[in-house]
């Protein structure tokens, strides 16, 4: 199997041990606590789970920056995206050696992890500038990762954690949220070797469907891992139960026994691009795939990045060796009437745009609002079902 990132083995920082968990749960009850933000909390998950080893907790400034401009840390580590835990106000813990970071997602605030407070620093307006610039390409405020990065505090609490929980993904998503520990020990008991990894936001279409079975097979796959995000989304994406459902049904009448795994991760989207795609395969390297597909606008928002620049930036700014994944590169995937199967635009260099069966986002979402199924070249009909209800009922 595919080895993590910086070491022979994950590293996730969730206190497995039953003993320990109960003491540190009693231990963060008389620490001094703040309630963090979701972007935060997110971070706390993902390194619990092990989708950010060998990373020990909350970077300090120094790193943060580092990062923002070369994907490396100080000491040299690669990473794509600074990891901070901001806070608006650190009265609550000032002189604190230990504390604990409490969830802003769960009703009563429960304790999320226990940190060892390394530094507290004052982050100033140009750094903030500085690392929103290189990690979102814009200073644009309606940029929703932008604003959410920029809408929390100024003040950087950095060190090493301990989690206790992983909020509400494991109560509301039991059978879809997994570690990365967990996939890694599931793709081993598949006896899988090949693993391709495909992200997802959104319900998958028939032409997500085909990208992930010609991925499987131009790779010589002996599975596929759908890993969808669960935490928050900009508003008007599709809720992630409604994804998920609509997700399992193609999968389970679709794809051939054997050859898929849906499962989900914590964690709010940035809508970062090409950082957040070098993000993805970061942590799809650590929970066990070998490929990962990465298509046109992977992670994008609005008009912000070109349409390959998600693959591009594994050329121009990914350090050599950083990671082991391998980049399925993806191009649209439309229905050919032509040929009568789902194709990558490229591959068809002598159709014209009326030969693909293409639908835009706004006109799918106004179809299945009016209890319309869009065409069974786009969509499966029982992921378009699924889909109505939804839209439906928010009528």
């Amino acid at each position: 199997m595919i080895k993590p990132i910086g070491s022979d083995e994950l590293q996730p920082r969730f206190v497995y041990d039953p003993e320990q968990h109960h003491r540190l749960l009693q231990e963060a009850e008389s620490l001094p606590s703040v309630v963090v933000s979701s972007q935060t909390a997110g971070n706390a998950v993902m390194l619990g789970a092990g989708y950010f080893s060998p990373l020990e907790g909350f970077m300090n400034l120094a790193d943060a920056l580092s990062v923002a401009e070369s994907m490396t840390m100080t000491d040299g580590r690669f990473f794509p995206v600074p990891i901070l835990c901001l806070l608006e106000s650190t009265d609550a813990i000032a002189g604190a050696e230990r504390i604990a970071l409490r969830d802003p997602n769960v009703e009563g605030h429960p304790v999320l992890a226990v940190m060892e407070v390394a530094a507290i620093e004052k982050v100033s307006d140009e750094q903030m500038a500085l690392m929103t610039d290189k990690v979102y390409r814009t200073a644009d405020p309606e940029h929703p990762g932008v604003k959410t990065f920029n809408s929390q505090g100024r003040l950087a609490v950095s060190g090493a954690i301990q989690v206790l929980n992983f909020s509400y993904f494991q109560a509301d998503f039991p059978d879809t949220f997994r570690t990365a520990v967990e996939i890694r020990n599931e793709i081993h008991e598949h006896g899988w070797n090949k693993v391709v990894a495909f992200q997802t936001r959104n319900p998958m279409h028939r032409a997500h469907e085909e990208l992930c079975k010609m991925a499987m097979e131009a790779v010589q796959a002996d599975g596929v891992v759908i890993h969808m995000l669960l935490g928050k989304l900009k508003p008007g994406d599709i809720p992630a139960p409604v994804r998920d459902a609509s997700i399992r049904k193609m999968a389970e009448l679709y794809f051939p026994p054997n050859s898929v795994m849906i499962t989900g991760y914590g964690f709010d989207m940035l809508y970062a691009g090409p950082r957040e795609a070098v993000l993805h395969a970061y942590f799809r390297q650590n929970m066990g795939a070998t490929h990962f597909i990465i298509g046109r606008d992977h992670a994008g928002v609005g008009d912000y990045y070109g349409p390959f620049d998600a693959q591009s930036i594994f050329d121009e700014e990914v350090p050599a060796d950083a990671l082991a994944i391998e980049i399925f590169r993806a191009d649209h995937t439309a229905y050919s009437k032509k040929l009568d199967r789902v194709v990558m635009m490229r591959d068809a260099p002598d159709h014209a745009k009326e030969d693909f069966v293409l639908l835009s986002g706004t006109r799918v979402r106004e179809m299945l609002g009016q209890g319309e199924a869009p065409p069974s070249e786009f969509s499966r009909p029982e992921v378009a079902q699924i889909l109505m209800d939804y839209y439906q009922s928010l009528g």
